[in-house]
């Protein structure tokens, strides 16, 4: 079995000289072989006693000398610590051998010589092995040599496998074998059989090649299938050893073979293979000593071994004695020399070395420059560009972080990788030091430069501290005493990187970086030349649609940009990012438009021409950044400017190409952006006219501009009427219908508007239902232009035609309407009853549009939704009290109302409706009473319209109950509305959940007002003293501190607050009692006082650092925030617990209010006294001067006196006004 092993790797060699591993399976091969035949002496001859094994030992030897030829393979798993050990356990055993041989030769004892000299064989083959494997990890951990792949699997396990099994199945066959025999064989076949089916398990789980995990997988089950067949042959052979039953034997053997060949062939396909270590000439260099060391060993041992052989055959003779001695020293030399080599050679420690070395030098580089920095002459880098030197630095930071945990790792137990590690970790600290340097020349802030040069070199110095851990541990996995100093020193790298970073990001945010942002729309313009778009979901009118949004976003925020670059360049970052986002929807809708498009070359220049639009916003979005960086650089503001304009001419080309694809839809969106202005035109005309400012500007009567208003209106529907038609015929024709139509609803809104000031200001209720008529028109103009455009070019029986014929039915609808509208505007009979009407028939469209399954784009609150139905419950009382009245103004002022009430309802219900956090369920049900409070509230408005036409009592005594089915679906809808708030709705009108609004009011205007006092800074007072600017710096940080602590104070209010109600002594539910009222009342008003002195307080401070108030109003101020906080106080001790933990908190607040507002008053009352101090009055020497200057103070004297007498008077008068107000709470005097 030996030889045809040895034969088996020999082949194997032949034929693949580089093969990996091939060598070593060979010289295993030829041990084994060495065994059998030293086994087979051993047997079969009579030598003198202790002489056979001396020939053993030397072949034995002779074997494994060839291991130390060229090791660029592992001989076996050992690490290189595990080497040093096996190294030092060996040689021990050597040396005891080597005793014995020449104690057991001295006194006869051939038995234990020749014992000894077995023992010494096989510890010499053990040096052997763990010098090789040494020398093959010195050799593959140097940083140009690398490393070995381990393959799949190994051909030459299949190939041996294959081989016994074949020999087992002969065996089988064999007629001469015996029961146990074919026994032995079966358990051969069984045990390699099992061993490649496993084998082939963990290929397949390696593998990421689908074809071979599936070919292993059936091999294995093959090579199962056959193995069983072939079991059950055997146990039927094993009962009787019959002719028949060793025939069935034979035939199963076959497919096993088969199977096994073919497994074998395929294991030897090349990719499976590993891949043999190729080391440098400077590793081969490292492994010279211990491959001399070991060799030199070897070839003494041998002399040793062979001089030992004669003197146990005769021991008398001396000068064999005196040669035996030296060959011994020679062995104990070369093994001290072996363990010296090994040591001195552990892999990564020259590398730390060097590595240390170099990162020092750059430590004392950054010295250098922090010098040269402190002293202001850091001599500036002008070959490249800040952003350059940050992104540089940026990377380098990050790539010694990605390095930190392989190093780690390597030194607690990877000595192999350890020299890669850490020569990669060196490399990265010279450009981190010059761009490190570079960075800090740039930055004009002195303490950034050297904030940047610090952290730098905090980053080499721990690096250093790493290296210096690392080369202690050498990756030996025992050295438990090492791998803490590894971690700690892996955490402070973490840490320095991580500081370093943050600087790096901070500075990247403050001067604009926006290298992400130009790597982003390089990504979105990429996108545009992939091969395949994925399937569009639209035609190429929607998509059409988005980008010419997108397109004229970015045409917008490229004139914004020009703007900010004269006059606030600090905003063109947050400009720059939109463009960079609106530019990755556009290149997305881009594509799609282009896959869409017809023919073709339509497709092509939209694509390319959204390409060239990208190249624009990169050069606007760098050019950006760069003037960010220096803001007053008036070369980049004319570079900026230029790129805008580009932009600019690019969006306008990227329209031309969208235009070519369709002219017509092009122009519908064009025209439904101009109808958008015009409807927001007309919403703030009706603000004017509410506001009653709405005048015509000369004698005009509305008679003046009704014939113009018909004329235009009938304009627009013969537009309305092509533009309807437009859809089924050319492009040309329906942008003609589009521009057409465009254009007359701006003459026509324009007439109306003056139509509607020559009413007067005098009647805005009737000015806003002309108003409202035209912007009906304007509306479904919008979306009559909206379902032209989805139509164009479909058959006759699209879905979007059937939108076309209903838009185009609202639009003539809303057309007669304005025009009845018009007609009875003078009509003071009927224009009541036509505003109803016309709002009847705005309302049942806005419900239509409310129950389309169109998702609205943005979601509101619950509560929104509730606050809105309080409109619906006014607007049903002004219905109630227009039916009982039926004056005409009561039912314009209803009409007018109930058009926005409902308006409002229905949109809050429907954006409330679909917010994320709503179920399904919840959503139906509110979309269900939106519905029903809408359909009732029209039944109440058609009623009323009944009533006008004929006024019965019958007919208004049902006004009641139709006003009554209103305010049960309003109930409705608001319980709905609760429903979507879930468990955690409180009641808005709850007096308690009042209080704490306020208070959290309250919190937020004094945290504005810290804020405001944050950016506050003492004038510049070149001509003073320091002594005033210290009392203004002062004032700020006083008024800061009671800004800050009022905000807590009334944090804590509320907490107080909410711990009451939850010891049931306020109820959550709205409070009836007047006690729980008057304490929610009463904090309400402590809120609201601490919240307006807070805000007089931070405008008395400014004021005063500005120089235009005197120190008492400060004062002032600051004694109203302590009062006002003790009333505060006195409104929570009313009911609340004096242990409690929120009140104890509230009390602290309260002391930290008055505090501060104590150091402030101080502060200022010190100030106003060294001032006057500081007056110096000019006494007039002569007399009569003197007399006049003594008459004239006594004058102001009296004069203050009896100002201050009123003042005292009015601040009583204010106070007891004020007392009469307050709840009860604050009256009581608590202590």
């Amino acid at each position: 079995m030996a030889s045809s092993k040895l034969l088996l790797a020999a082949k194997s060699l032949s034929v693949d000289p580089g093969a990996p591993n091939a060598k070593n399976l060979l010289a295993a091969a030829a041990r084994a072989v060495t065994e059998s035949i030293n086994q087979l002496i051993t047997l079969c001859t009579q030598q003198a006693p202790g002489q056979k094994e001396c020939d053993n030992a030397l072949r034995e030897l002779e074997t494994v000398k060839g291991m130390l030829d060229n090791p660029n393979e592992p001989v076996s798993d050992l690490s290189y610590f595990d080497c040093i050990e096996s190294v030092m356990e060996n040689s021990k055993v050597l040396g005891e051998s080597m005793a014995g041989i020449s104690q057991n030769a001295k006194t006869g004892d051939l038995p234990a010589f020749g014992e000894c000299v077995g023992v010494a064989s096989k510890a010499l083959c053990g040096l052997t092995e763990a010098a090789a494997q040494a020398a093959y990890l010195v050799g593959i951990s140097d940083p140009n040599s690398q490393a070995g792949h381990q393959g799949l699997v190994d051909p030459i396990q299949f190939a041996r496998a294959n081989q016994a099994i074949q020999m087992a199945c002969q065996n089988l066959v064999d007629p001469g074998s015996s029961p146990s025999q074919v026994l032995s064989a079966a358990t051969i076949v069984a045990k390699h059989t099992s061993a490649l089916c496993n084998a082939c398990r963990i290929a397949s789980s390696k593998t990421a090649n689908p074809v071979a995990k599936r070919h292993f997988v059936q091999s294995a089950k093959e090579v199962a299938n056959s193995t069983a067949n072939l079991v059950k042959t055997i146990k039927a052979l094993d009962g009787d050893f019959s002719e028949d039953n060793r025939n069935k034997c034979r035939i199963a053997t076959a497919p096993l073979i088969e199977a096994v060949e073919n497994l074998t062939a395929f294991a030897s396909n090349p990719e499976f293979v590993s891949i043999p270590a190729q080391i440098s000439s400077e590793g081969s260099q490292a492994q010279e000593p211990i491959l001399v060391s070991a060799k030199t060993m070897l070839e003494s041992s041998s002399y040793l071994i062979r001089t030992a052989r004669s003197l146990a055959i005769n021991p008398k003779d001396p000068p064999t004695w005196s040669v035996l001695a030296g060959h011994s020293h020679t062995v104990s030399d070369s093994i001290k020399s072996l363990i010296t080599s090994i040591r001195d050679k552990a892999p990564g420690q020259r590398e730390c070395d060097y590595s240390i070395d170099g990162i020092n030098r750059c430590i004392r580089d950054i010295e250098q420059a922090s010098l040269a920095a402190v002293s202001q002459s850091l001599a500036t880098r002008d070959d490249i560009s800040v952003e350059a030197l940050q992104e540089q630095l940026t990377s380098a930071v990050q790539e010694i972080g990605h390095l930190i945990d392989p190093i780690a790792t390597a030194a607690r137990g990877e000595a192999a990788q350890l020299g890669h590690k850490v020569t990669q970790l060196a490399s990265y600290f010279e450009p981190l030091i010059l761009a490190a340097v570079g960075v800090a020349s740039k930055i004009l802030d002195h303490q950034q430069q050297m904030t940047v040069l610090d952290q730098t070199k905090t980053l080499a110095e721990s690096a250093l501290q790493m290296l210096y851990a690392a080369k202690e541990g050498g990756g030996n996995p025992k050295a438990q005493h090492t791998h803490d100093a590894i971690t700690e020193a892996a955490q402070l790298m973490k840490e320095a990187v991580d500081d370093i970073m943050v600087t790096l990001n901070e500075a990247a945010s403050e001067v604009g970086l926006v290298g992400g942002m130009v790597d982003a729309i390089a990504e979105a313009m990429s996108k545009l030349d992939d091969g395949t778009p994925p399937e569009p979901k639209g035609t190429f009118v929607d998509y059409q649609t988005t980008v010419v949004k997108y397109s004229k976003a970015i045409a917008v925020t490229a004139q914004e940009m020009m703007t900010k670059s004269v006059t606030n360049p600090e905003e063109l970052g947050g400009l720059a990012s939109q463009m960079t986002s609106d530019y990755g929807h556009l290149a997305l809708q881009g594509q799609m438009a282009a896959a869409t498009a017809e023919p073709e070359e339509i497709g092509f220049q939209i694509r390319t021409r959204v390409q060239d639009l990208g190249h624009g916003c990169i050069f606007l979005v760098q050019k950006a950044g760069a003037l960010q960086v220096c803001p007053t650089d008036s070369y980049t503001k004319r570079e900026l400017i230029e790129c805008a304009r580009a932009v600019t001419e690019k969006v306008s080309l990227v329209l031309s190409a969208l235009q070519a694809g369709n002219k017509g839809t092009q122009a519908c969106i064009t025209a439904a952006t101009a109808v958008s202005g015009i409807i927001a035109d007309l919403d703030t005309t009706i603000m004017f006219a509410t506001a009653g400012t709405l005048n015509a500007e000369n004698n005009e009567t509305f008679a003046d501009h009704r014939e113009n208003i018909l004329k235009t209106a009938k304009a627009l529907v013969e537009d309305t009427k092509l533009l309807v038609s437009g859809a089924a015929s050319t492009p040309d024709k329906l942008a003609q219908a589009a521009q057409s139509s465009a254009a007359t609803i701006t003459q026509l809104a324009e007439v109306v508007k003056l139509g509607a000031a020559s009413l007067g200001s005098d009647d805005p209720e009737t000015q806003v239902v002309l108003i409202n008529a035209i912007k009906d028109v304007a509306k479904a103009l919008s979306d009559l232009i909206g379902a032209t455009k989805g139509a164009a070019s479909k058959p006759a029986d699209d879905p979007s035609m059937y939108q076309l014929k209903g838009a185009a039915k609202v639009m003539v609808t809303n057309v007669t309407s304005l025009l009845k509208t018009v007609k009875a505007v003078e009509d003071e009979a009927t224009r009541g009853t036509r505003a109803l009407e016309a709002t009847i028939e705005y309302m049942k469209q806005e419900l239509t549009v409310f129950q389309s399954k169109e998702v609205p784009e943005k979601t509101s609150s619950p509560e929104e939704s509730i606050r809105m139905t309080k409109g619906i419950t006014m607007a049903t009382a002004k219905a109630v009290a227009a039916g009982n009245s039926c004056r005409q103004e009561d039912v314009i002022a209803t009409a007018n109302l109930s058009r926005k009430a409902v308006s409002d309802m229905l949109t809050a219900c429907k954006q409330a409706s679909f917010h994320p956090d709503v179920s399904e369920e919840v959503r139906a049900r509110a979309l269900r009473y939106g519905t029903e409070c809408t359909l009732s509230y029209l039944d109440l408005l058609e009623h009323v319209l009944v009533v006008l036409q004929k006024p019965t009592p019958e007919l208004k005594h049902q006004l009641a109950a139709l006003s009554k089915r209103v305010a049960g679906a309003v109930t409705e809808l608001i319980q709905a509305a609760e429903a979507m708030k879930g468990t955690e709705w409180v009641d808005p009108e709850d007096p308690t959940v009042i209080a704490e609004t306020e208070l959290l009011g309250a919190a937020a205007s004094i945290e504005a007002a810290a804020k405001k006092l944050e950016q506050l800074k003492p004038r510049a007072k070149p001509k003073q003293a320091d002594e005033t600017l210290d009392f203004e710096e002062q004032i700020l940080e006083a008024a800061k501190s009671i800004a800050a602590a009022t905000s807590a104070l009334v944090k804590s209010a509320s907490a107080a607050q909410r711990e009451l109600v939850a010891q049931g002594k306020v109820g959550s539910i709205p409070a009836n009692a007047a006690d729980d009222g008057q304490w929610s009342q009463g904090l309400i008003s402590a809120a609201r006082m601490v919240a307006a002195a807070t805000s007089s307080l931070c405008e008395a401070a400014n004021a005063s650092v500005q120089g235009h108030a005197s120190e008492e109003k400060l004062i002032s101020s600051a004694k109203q925030v302590a009062a006002s906080t003790a009333q505060l106080l006195v409104a929570c001790k009313v009911k609340a617990d004096q242990d409690s933990e929120a009140m104890r908190r509230l009390q602290a607040a309260g002391n930290a209010v008055k505090r501060a507002s104590d150091n402030l008053v101080r502060a200022a009352q010190k100030a106003a006294f060294g001032k006057a101090d500081d007056d110096d009055v000019v006494v007039k020497t002569k007399f009569v001067g003197g007399i006049a200057q003594i008459i004239a103070a006594q004058e102001e004297m009296l004069k203050k006196e009896r100002e201050l007498e009123e003042a005292r008077k009015k601040l009583a008068q204010i106070r007891q006004q004020q007392y009469k107000f307050l709840p009860t709470e604050l009256r009581e005097d608590e202590g």
